[in-house]
């Protein structure tokens, strides 16, 4: 059996994380060691975690998701960086590509979409 892909959800909507929270934690493949509300607290639970894959909003307080992006991989270069956002345009998708993130999705899209971002962040494709 394969183990499950390590994530960190880095998500200001407490409700949204929760939600995050509880459909990951029904999958097998997926295991979030940690969720934190804002990019500041996204560097300090990288390196105590060490997630392989860290799931970052965009919109944060603090730190945004590009400022958070660049921070955690400086930090931590082996874990990947998959972003999900709700409102993000084509300059902020740039920008976060920029910054190292291997994915930028909506928050809208299928589970199994993110899920499948997710695992190819772990597994160093893109």
């Amino acid at each position: 059996m394969v183990a499950p892909v390590r994530i960190l959800l880095v998500e200001d909507n407490a409700v949204f994380r929760e939600a995050l929270e509880l459909l990951f934690s029904l999958r097998d493949d997926i295991d979030v060691v940690a969720s934190v509300g804002d990019g500041g607290a996204a560097v300090p639970a990288t390196v105590e975690h060490r997630p392989d894959v860290v799931l970052m909003d965009y919109r944060l307080p603090g730190l945004d998701g590009v400022q958070a992006t660049r921070a955690v991989l400086a930090a931590c270069p082996q874990t990947a960086v998959v972003c999900l956002t709700a409102s993000a345009g084509g300059h902020e998708i740039n920008a976060l590509r920029e910054a190292g993130a291997t994915a930028c999705l909506r928050k809208d899209q299928e589970l199994e979409e993110i899920v499948d971002a997710i695992k190819n962040a772990a597994n160093g494709r893109t």
